[in-house]
């Protein structure tokens, strides 16, 4: 009997051998990322290696930062063998340019900041140029 595909892990067994925890085990369940788990005559979650291995890309794919959504197209473009790779690239390519988005969104805010930071003095008087540059952006533009 091979091992590998007829292991059963408890629910904690899983979420050490995948370095995901119970709780989102649980939770990719409910969205459908894993096929319905095996389950023991007392109700239990029962992995195999293969569910090991799917939470395993799921991971993989979050450490990435893909959503949800396109890990579900992914997981799809994974078990499909008959797959074209230039859909998985387009999911990717999408994913690049979100994250080259928030970063160019990130590094505008840590310049802005850098300079309000820069400007405060931090000594005991009340002027502070970061809360006056808060509130200058909290304020809204005059209406023509």
């Amino acid at each position: 009997m091979n091992q590998s595909t007829t292991a059963e892990f408890n629910i904690g067994e899983a979420a050490a051998r995948s370095g995901v925890s119970a709780k989102m085990l649980r939770h990719y369940e409910s969205l459908g990322l894993l096929p319905a788990i095996a389950r023991s005559e007392s109700g239990y979650r029962q992995y195999s290696e293969r569910d090991v291995h799917t939470l395993r890309f799921i991971r993989s794919a979050r450490d990435l930062g893909f959503k949800i959504t396109e890990i579900a197209q992914l997981l799809q473009l994974w078990q499909d063998q008959g797959r074209s790779s230039a859909d998985v690239k387009r999911i990717a390519l999408a994913h690049l340019a979100d994250l080259e988005r928030r970063m160019a969104e990130l590094a505008a805010m840590r310049q802005t900041l850098q300079s309000l930071v820069q400007h405060c003095k931090g000594d005991k008087r009340p002027n502070c140029p970061i809360l006056q540059g808060l509130s200058e952006a909290a304020t809204p533009p005059a209406s023509p």
